[in-house]
């Protein structure tokens, strides 16, 4: 491409997304689940300035990216000794954003098929996370019932419903009480990944928890689960997914545990369901996903085999 040919090319961008009055990152991204944006854009960024794009992604000129440019990130990330994981997420957001393009009538179909031609990095991906053992859970329920607090309760009905059910930070946050059936602990998770709605059922344990916080609450309408402030006071809007995440961290430390995240408990649900001799195609169903790979990839029993066979070695 000649310097002219560029400088045109960088008039029509500009031109196409001002009528638009969008960019293909905004576009892209609006397609993507909130929880999910923040780590894409990272991605995004990084990509971006491997290319030395200067700026907000929104004013990058993604129009005119080639397939030397997605082989140049691809090389220098691996150069770099970043994770095939990472690596394939990163041309999987580009190629997103590339997507958004070609709706925009930013580039012509022949350069996103060239595009979406650059390979995957292969490489085996290590189980993420981790899966909580009986003795944490305890330790963690522990936590939250210590000094019989407000959001000791709240936080107690939180984990538990996540552990019981599986469901993400992401739908618990969303939660309402005409979600939750009191008689027999159905949920109805109306906002689901990919705005897919599907129901849940706690178990009799969890439902005691749940009702000590709604007997804490009160009746009033909104989100199941509330901030509460400083002062002791809860505020009746619905908590933050990010809330979350800081509450199940904190138990954790609180509790003496290893380090443990919101999605860790999504994985001891899938986990527990297996070790049960429920067959993997139900896990999935009751975990909401539509790939069973995905739920392979939640199945932690084998690391708890080696841990437990290292414990016996260890006694011999």
């Amino acid at each position: 491409m000649t310097e002219d040919q560029l400088q045109q090319n960088l008039q029509n961008y500009y031109k196409i997304i001002k009528d638009q009055q969008t960019d293909p990152v905004t576009l892209y991204l609006q397609g993507l689940v909130p929880t999910g944006r923040r780590s894409v854009k990272s991605l995004l960024k990084t990509a971006s300035a491997i290319l030395k794009f200067e700026g907000e992604l929104e004013t990058v000129p993604w129009s005119i990216i080639e397939y030397q440019h997605l082989a140049n990130i691809r090389n220098t990330l691996q150069e770099q000794q970043k994770s095939a994981n990472t690596i394939n997420l990163t041309l999987s957001a580009l190629k997103g954003v590339m997507k958004a393009c070609f709706n925009l009538k930013l580039i012509s179909a022949d350069q996103l098929m060239l595009l979406n031609d650059i390979k995957r990095v292969r490489g085996k991906r290590l189980p993420s996370g981790r899966s909580l053992s009986k003795q944490d859970i305890k330790k963690i329920y522990r936590a939250c019932e210590q000094g019989k607090t407000l959001a000791g309760k709240r936080d107690h009905a939180i984990i538990t419903t996540m552990l019981a059910s599986g469901i993400r930070r992401s739908e618990v946050a969303n939660i309402t009480l005409d979600d939750y059936n009191t008689r027999n602990g159905q949920l109805n998770i109306q906002a689901g990944k990919g705005n897919k709605q599907r129901t849940a059922y706690l178990n009799t344990e969890s439902r005691k928890t749940i009702k000590k916080w709604l007997n804490a609450r009160g009746p009033e309408e909104g989100a199941l689960f509330n901030p509460i402030t400083k002062s002791n006071t809860i505020q009746y809007r619905k908590i933050s997914s990010q809330s979350i995440y800081g509450i199940i961290r904190q138990r954790a430390e609180q509790a003496n545990i290893e380090p443990c995240r919101p999605h860790d408990l999504r994985r001891t649900f899938v986990t527990h369901l297996l070790e049960a001799g429920i067959d993997i195609n139900t896990a999935r169903q009751l975990a909401g996903h539509s790939d069973i790979q995905t739920t392979a990839r939640y199945d932690l029993r084998d690391e708890k085999q080696q841990k437990k066979a290292l414990r016996q070695l260890q006694r011999m």
